[in-house]
């Protein structure tokens, strides 16, 4: 059966990003999300972690992020959260105005996840950041009916093995 939430959580230590990739690519591959989708989706996640482990945590691997995926009406939505300070978004700079950003750095990674998700908000001080992805060919009762199939046909052979 689907859940319609699912979690993970680990340490902010750069290597986990691995973690972060295979649990969009199980989601992808339970919810059917098409290619076209799924990387706009495996960018957008992986940058909000990597915000949430190298600015949120500051690399420190005492420190945990934590992930959830939820269904939503519409879609789906990835929750990020960290355990640093937070910050204010407002004083993130938009990295593609060369004029008034010293640093043309800064901002980049909040960039490319406003342009690649739905819709993105920030709360607790900026220490969750929540990306929805407004997905209408999301079907959770197609996928739901596939896996059934899929575990009646594999009872099926299983026990057509046994009494041959």
């Amino acid at each position: 059966m689907l859940d319609k939430r699912k979690e993970l959580s680990f340490k902010s230590i750069p290597g986990n990003i691995h973690l972060v990739e295979k649990f969009v690519d199980l989601i992808s591959d339970e919810y059917n999300i098409n290619n076209s989708y799924f990387g706009n989706i495996l960018v957008a996640v992986t940058e909000a972690v990597t915000n949430a482990i190298v600015h949120g945590n500051k690399m420190d691997a005492e420190k945990m992020v934590f992930l959830k995926f939820e269904i939503r009406a519409k879609g789906f939505a990835f929750i990020i959260s960290d355990e640093g300070e937070g910050f204010d978004i407002t004083k993130i700079t938009d990295p593609t105005d060369v004029e008034h950003n010293a640093n043309p750095n800064e901002g980049r990674g909040i960039y490319l996840i406003k342009s690649l998700a739905d819709e993105v908000n920030f709360s607790e001080n900026g220490t969750k950041i929540e990306l929805i992805f407004d997905i209408a060919s999301i079907n959770a009762e197609l996928a739901l009916d596939r896996v059934n199939q899929l575990n009646s046909y594999s009872k099926v052979s299983v026990n057509s093995k046994i009494h041959k």
